[in-house]
């Protein structure tokens, strides 16, 4: 009799381990494939009026379109773009929550600030890329240069009296500075705002005299003469712009930063979404009307997998943080 029961139990056992372990492969799937019931929330980390800005509004109708949910841009600016990133780090990993991240948020800031609330390469799962966006450096009009060399002859007979604004601390104009500084002995000051718009502002208004800003904030006030581009921060010409050197060109051999922006969800968002809504992003980004705007406002239109996007985040990381440690930069 006791032989005839021993089995029984190790069937039973074998059964409710099979059951009991069907909650924890179904709602993932089952959940992504519900997804999007609601709205999504897509966090533009600086104020309105930015590169930033113009990316996310440009693209998020169509994300809505494709994906039969309303793409929702909401502006949270501050601490070099760090609150946005933060505040879509922290949120549930469900879908409805997602950020643009930028070469300075994602890949600079962490090394740059002495204590973040979050690690973007530990807490955000990256989607796509989304653009690089061509900075240029630009001047007030009554600033008497017309090139880069021009600026550096300047500033070296008037150390610590020129001025720069940037988007925030840690933002590719930010560091387009310091690098310049760097590379060439000049003393330029740096003013950190909270995006592009307000850094634009001031320069057009002459409280600062020159930036390293992107192409879109620049476009309209270089249109109506109230700034005067100078030199593009790529390592080489681009065709959307042949007529403007590169500050390297200019007279500063080695200068180069190339300014991003890319899609990121909270870490552990389930991957059928992350796929779902990358092929949403890369499929917006070639519509040409969307292609045509971003190239007239000095952006270029990229897209990636995921893992294309995560290993270029992670290049990037490793490459800045070298640049912040030599040149000594440090955010409390």
């Amino acid at each position: 009799m006791s032989h005839r029961a021993v089995p029984r139990p190790v069937r039973l056992s074998a059964i409710a381990v099979a059951v009991l372990s069907l909650p924890l492969v179904l709602p993932a799937p089952a959940s992504a494939q519900q997804w999007p019931a609601k709205p999504i929330r897509f966090i533009m980390p600086f104020v309105p009026g930015g590169g930033t800005d113009f990316v996310g509004r440009l693209i998020s109708p169509e994300l809505s379109k494709t994906l039969g949910q309303q793409v929702l841009v909401e502006n949270r600016g501050g601490a070099g773009g760090n609150i946005g990133v933060e505040l879509a780090a922290k949120s549930d990993p469900d879908g409805y929550t997602m950020v643009l991240g930028t070469i300075g948020n994602i890949a600079v800031n962490p090394s740059l600030y002495g204590k973040l609330a979050v690690d973007p390469l530990r807490d955000l799962a990256p989607v796509s890329q989304t653009s690089i966006v061509l900075n240029v450096l630009v001047v007030h009009p009554s600033l008497p240069v017309k090139s880069v060399k021009d600026i550096i002859a300047l500033a070296k007979k008037n150390p610590g009296k020129l001025t720069y604004g940037s988007s925030g601390m840690g933002a590719a104009d930010h560091l387009a500075g310091e690098l310049f500084n760097r590379i060439v002995g000049t003393e330029l000051v740096h003013v950190p705002y909270k995006g592009g718009g307000p850094a634009m502002a001031d320069l057009v208004g002459g409280q600062i005299t020159l930036s390293f800003a992107t192409m879109v904030s620049v476009l309209p006030h270089w249109k109506s003469g109230r700034l005067r581009p100078i030199a593009f921060t790529l390592p080489e010409r681009t065709p959307l712009f042949p007529d403007i050197p590169t500050v390297a060109e200019g007279g500063v051999p080695g200068f180069a930063v190339t300014n991003w922006y890319g899609v990121f969800f909270p870490a552990k968002t389930p991957r059928p979404i992350i796929d779902r809504m990358n092929a949403a992003v890369n499929a917006a980004l070639k519509v040409p009307e969307i292609v045509e705007r971003h190239h007239g406002a000095g952006i270029v239109p990229t897209g990636s997998t995921p893992e294309a996007f995560d290993k270029f985040i992670r290049a990037e990381t490793a490459r800045f943080s070298k640049l912040v440690k030599e040149a000594g930069l440090k955010v409390e």
